[in-house]
């Protein structure tokens, strides 16, 4: 049997020892949880909490007229995706595991329905779906996780089943055939961060299953072709190619396209050592700094808490790709390992992307800061990552 909570019994775990009365006990599923992951992804969660609020609470035209309306429902996103976690914990990334066609054709379903008059615009995107009440859903969050499963299914297949040694040419093609499918609808949408993310995920999925490195080389190669095709024919949207204009020159247009990088650079760049103060900060209080409680959360850190502010985010966060690199290299099937693998890969690219968005060494394109930034759909997904890290940590055996 495999996944839930009836995994545990080729872990260690009897019947009589399932429940939550040996909570404590040594091979206890408490004790088996990576710790320092979820402290660390806690930690990142409150101190977003605390930037979105000093982002917000005097942005009238955002917060209808109440100061605590993002600091609220932030803090919902962040209940909301711990119990998401704990489920994934209970379920198992094994069971998981067996449901991922119906996951993965329910996450195409929804990108698709964007494209349909369901779908809106937000900052330029068309990456929405609204619910009503204020709140909306962004799929593409969620398809970056079934696009790690999904793979992780196809190339682990036959290595877990004991017939191959590594992933032959056919499965990864077919793995690199599920995981072109939502990314080129997310491309029509057109949300260019996040298919950044995906080519990441796919190059790290493909490393951690021991696939030839010509698969690598070979995407890295048709992707510099592609970027360079996707720039010539026009996809892009106007303000996506104006958002690269203005990283390749800073100085273009400082009122316009470049606004947003100038000013996210003098909030950061006034936080000296130990940062103006909570609250206190000049650029985040004049609201010079658009979007700041989500894209450019890191400004408020920046500005307000400084460079230890900054630094302890980068910290945490760094202590997160540590501790699941760890799993990844010491679980004992390959399924488990490119899961992981996936979400280093994709944790440690947003988050670089999006610090270096507001420092000017990268382009801007809208990347949550992965537990800090406000945003619901952004917040499930990756706590729904941290469930999936812990279930692999919990459900490998005892001696590993």
């Amino acid at each position: 049997m495999t996944g839930g909570v009836n995994s545990f019994q080729v872990s260690g775990y009897g019947p009589q020892r399932a429940g939550w009365t040996r909570l404590f006990a040594r091979d206890s599923l408490a004790r088996r949880l990576d710790w320092p992951i979820l402290l660390c992804a806690i930690a990142l969660s409150l101190i977003g909490s605390l930037l979105v609020y000093s982002a917000t609470r005097n942005r009238t035209e955002l917060n209808q007229g109440d100061p605590y309306y993002f600091l609220v429902r932030h803090w919902l996103n962040t209940g909301i995706g711990l119990a998401l976690m704990i489920g994934t914990i209970w379920l198992g990334h094994r069971t998981l595991r067996t449901v991922v066609p119906i996951l993965y054709g329910v996450s195409v379903f929804l990108i698709l329905l964007v494209l349909t008059p369901l779908g809106s615009t937000i900052n330029g995107a068309h990456s929405w779906i609204k619910l009503g009440g204020g709140f909306s859903l962004q799929p593409s969050e969620f398809v970056k996780i079934t696009i790690i499963l999904g793979m992780a299914m196809l190339l682990a297949a036959r290595v877990d089943a004991g017939d191959k040694q590594y992933p032959d040419h056919r499965t990864v093609l077919q793995a690199l055939g599920l995981a072109v499918v939502p990314m080129l609808i997310v491309m029509l949408m057109p949300d260019l961060g996040s298919v950044m993310v995906m080519v990441i995920i796919v190059l790290g999925v493909l490393l951690a299953s021991g696939a030839s490195n010509r698969w690598v080389f070979g995407l890295i190669g048709a992707g510099a072709i592609g970027a360079v095709t996707v720039w010539q024919l026009g996809v892009l949207d106007e303000y996506q190619i104006n958002r690269f204009a203005a990283f390749a020159n800073p100085e273009l247009d400082p009122a316009g396209v470049g606004y947003n990088t100038n000013q996210a650079r003098i909030a950061i760049g006034s936080g000296g050592l130990t940062g103006s103060g909570l609250f206190e900060g000049s650029q985040t209080t004049g609201q010079f700094v658009p979007e700041q409680q989500t894209d450019f959360v890191f400004t408020v850190a920046g500005e307000e808490l400084g460079f230890i502010g900054g630094g302890l985010i980068i910290v945490l966060l760094g202590v997160i790709l540590w501790r699941a690199s760890r799993i990844a290299r010491d679980t004992t099937d390959l399924y488990g390992t490119i899961v992981a693998a996936g979400i280093v890969a994709w944790f440690a690219f947003q988050s670089f992307e999006n610090i270096g968005m507001t420092l000017g060494i990268m382009p801007v394109t809208g990347l949550p800061l992965p537990f800090v930034s406000y945003g619901g759909s952004s917040m499930f997904a990756v706590w729904l990552a941290i469930g999936l890290l812990q279930s692999i940590r919990v459900q490998r055996p005892m001696s590993a």
